[in-house]
């Protein structure tokens, strides 16, 4: 009897440690899927944002480069008519990716994104008042221009340098 009452008592403590140690693997592979669960989200939101501020970087020089393409239509007499157009366009497009930026990007590049858009949509209102008076103005219309390649330009630099800081691009030495 005393024989098959430790039996009993050793199955006992086999079986309990069994389940602890079926227990410990459950939680052990919970904490794996949910690392991995994790690793997922970090690299989906990574790319969210990659995708996001090439787009506004994009956006950004297109709308840009649109001002002072529609500058130079009015120098030289171009079809002012279809750049101020695909100014229009462009601007429409930037809105619309900024928006996106402002849902996904973090705090330090909305900071800079804020200080480009502002100074873009100044540029904007700027050329939009000033420049159709200033068709064939050559110097005029070059005075903008030069503005925008010192006042705006840069703020832009400065946004796509805050944004590859936030996916981790460095810079080539």
């Amino acid at each position: 009897m005393l024989t098959q009452n430790r039996a009993d008592r050793t199955k006992r403590l086999e079986l309990r440690a069994a389940a602890e140690q079926r227990r410990e693997e459950r939680q052990h592979a919970e904490a794996l899927l949910q690392a991995e669960q994790a690793q997922v989200r970090q690299r989906e939101g990574l790319e969210s944002r990659r995708r996001c501020y090439i787009e506004l970087n994009t956006a950004s020089r297109q709308f840009l480069t649109t001002m002072n393409s529609y500058l130079h239509a009015l120098r030289d007499d171009g079809d002012v008519d279809a750049a101020l157009a695909e100014v229009e366009a462009v601007r429409l497009a930037y809105r619309d990716r900024y928006s996106e930026a402002q849902m996904i990007a973090p705090r330090p590049v909305l900071n800079a994104c804020g200080v480009a858009k502002h100074r873009l949509n100044g540029a904007y209102r700027k050329i939009k008042q000033q420049a159709p008076a200033l068709s064939g103005a050559a110097a005029e219309l070059q005075a903008l221009e030069d503005e925008l390649h010192e006042q705006v330009w840069p703020c832009v630099g400065a946004q796509k340098d805050a944004m590859r800081a936030d996916l981790g691009v460095e810079d080539p030495d």
